[in-house]
């Protein structure tokens, strides 16, 4: 495993890109630009959503590169992940780019610090669904399951108790529609009350948007439960209905 992340490190030095299973007929854009908080998990992440696509039919590309965000190479992706980025990670130009890709039918995975992303641009809080306000100590914590219709979450307990860090949101987007939420009385820290939420997605501006608050920890990418919640999350993003 560590010598295959190397290599894609070297790729991704050398041409901003790492390319996997290359003759799939979907494809994914793994991005994990970070100009923020970087989480270590992010390297882990990256190699178990290539595994993802390798299992499941699906090519996955990885970047921290900006300046892939244009018109003509997103259109090569069915969907594409923002995997804990933190910051201000795009300039205008490429924020226009992204838009379009939406607008265009394109599809959005966040997953844990995408929601402490791009606090400036008001587009992206409604694509991503809300900030991220604060979080307590990593501790063990349960998410009630509200909704088990979607891909995501059709095959997780009622009940989802993990371990994690467990984000407070700002600017909660108003019809979202919640899958998980946090129950509060499960761990300390908790700053969004009865009505957390933790789990989403919605259909926003022309594409297909799904979050999934989970993922801060390395352990999260080699959680079987955790992987089929984001492959589920993946493939919704991608139009997919199974």
């Amino acid at each position: 495993m560590k010598t295959i992340v190397k290599f894609l490190s070297i790729l991704c030095v050398l041409t901003g890109l790492a390319t996997t299973t290359a003759n799939a007929k979907d494809a994914i854009l793994v991005f994990s630009k970070t100009a923020g908080f970087r989480h270590k998990s992010i390297e882990v992440g990256k190699m178990s959503i290539v595994k993802l696509g390798q299992e499941n039919g699906f090519s996955v590309d990885t970047t921290e590169n900006a300046a892939l965000f244009t018109p003509e190479n997103l259109k090569k992706y069915k969907a594409v992940v923002f995997l804990s980025t933190t910051g201000d990670i795009l300039n205008a130009e490429q924020q226009a780019a992204f838009e379009q890709y939406i607008k265009k039918g394109g599809g959005f995975v966040g997953i844990h610090a995408a929601a402490d992303t791009e606090y400036e641009w008001p587009w992206y809080n409604q694509l991503v669904g809300a900030y991220f306000l604060s979080h307590p100590k990593q501790q063990n914590a349960e998410i009630e399951i509200v909704d088990k219709k979607h891909l995501s979450t059709k095959a997780l307990p009622d009940r989802w108790k993990r371990y994690d860090e467990w984000y407070n949101y700002k600017s909660i987007v108003p019809g979202l529609k919640i899958l998980g939420k946090l129950d509060e009385k499960t761990y300390e820290g908790g700053k969004n009350g009865d009505n957390h939420p933790f789990i989403w997605y919605r259909e926003f501006d022309g594409g297909r948007s799904f979050y999934t608050g989970g993922g801060h920890t390395d352990e999260s990418y080699s959680d079987a439960q955790f992987l089929t919640h984001i492959l589920g999350g993946i493939k919704y993003a991608m139009g997919k209905k199974k």
